[in-house]
């Protein structure tokens, strides 16, 4: 399988499909050799079982001593000069 296959496979697993996607999937699915379209089967599997668990983890605050840090950084850079 092709980079954009791979991306195609992660296209669909967002439901981010428009019409030329669509008809790029049936080339697979109706063309393509079945070894191909197993693995774009396997690849969209894979990327809907990661997007399950991204979906159903618990977000954790980040670390106090974060906070701290990024907002020293912040006050750290100079401001943009204006024109």
């Amino acid at each position: 399988m092709n980079e954009a296959q791979i991306d195609l496979a992660h296209t669909v697993a967002l439901g981010l499909i428009d019409d030329e996607d669509h008809h790029a999937i049936q080339t697979i699915i109706d063309t393509e050799d079945s070894a191909v379209c197993s693995e774009f089967l396997r690849e969209l599997r894979g990327t809907r079982e990661a997007l399950a668990v991204l979906g159903s983890s618990t977000p954790a605050p980040p670390p106090t001593s974060l906070r701290l840090r990024l907002l020293t950084a912040i006050l750290a850079e100079e401001p943009p000069v204006a024109s």
